[in-house]
């Protein structure tokens, strides 16, 4: 049974990851909302694995809040902040879409090269997270790069939460969650953030006529 959950929680865990991959590929703004939305459910779906294998109730009900708020309110409003401000498709990002995916996926081999001492070491993890810690990693990695090689800033907001994401996909499976307090706590402040920086975005492109932070830098300078 355990080799089951194991083999279902780092299933979990790659889609997350792989899904990180494709948003760095995507060229269109609404296709980031939609895979941040697919992403945050396999999380949510990851997490109810884990409440089932550790018997941990207060983790079904993260589970149900990570599906609810980040799989489906927080790209609602999303999406409806894109189409307010009639942006879909995304200028050329800073870095070309060959030499990102190969950062990304350098990235994913030093998140493997800085976990392995912790899993393989004398207290190594259990055999259910020992996979996942070094994905989640990577996602978090993958999510900061997004932040500072697009130039709109819609793209730059669901960088940052894709690294939340990983490192939510952290403590469900190595910590087994946080106390159900803190997690409520953390979601109101992330739906808050993410509505706030919603609002900011769309206030940007009504005073700028532009979200592209490139041009927001020249006006700076």
């Amino acid at each position: 049974m355990e080799f089951a959950f194991t083999n279902l929680i780092d299933s979990l865990a790659a889609i997350i990851l792989l899904l990180s991959f494709i948003a760095v590929a995507s060229g269109r703004v609404i296709s980031l909302v939609r895979l941040f939305a697919m992403q945050s459910i396999a999380l949510g779906i990851l997490a109810a694995a884990v409440a089932v294998h550790t018997n941990a109730n207060h983790i079904y009900v993260v589970a149900a809040l990570t599906i609810l708020i980040k799989g489906w309110i927080i790209p609602r409003g999303l999406t409806y902040v894109v189409e307010r401000i009639k942006v879909r498709d995304e200028v050329e990002p800073l870095i070309s879409l060959p030499a990102s995916l190969l950062i990304c996926g350098l990235l994913t081999v030093v998140s493997f090269y800085i976990v392995q001492p912790i899993v393989a070491g004398p207290n190594a993890l259990g055999t259910i997270t020992k996979n996942c810690l070094s994905l989640s990693l990577s996602v978090v990695f993958i999510g900061f790069f997004i932040m500072i090689s697009r130039k709109k800033a819609i793209t730059q907001v669901m960088g940052l939460l894709t690294m939340e994401n990983g490192m939510f996909m952290a403590a469900y499976s190595v910590a087994y969650g946080m106390p159900l307090i803190v997690e409520l706590g953390v979601f109101f402040d992330i739906l808050m953030a993410a509505l706030i920086m919603g609002l900011f975005v769309f206030r940007i492109n009504r005073t700028f006529d532009s979200i592209d932070t490139t041009i927001l830098r020249r006006l700076h300078d």
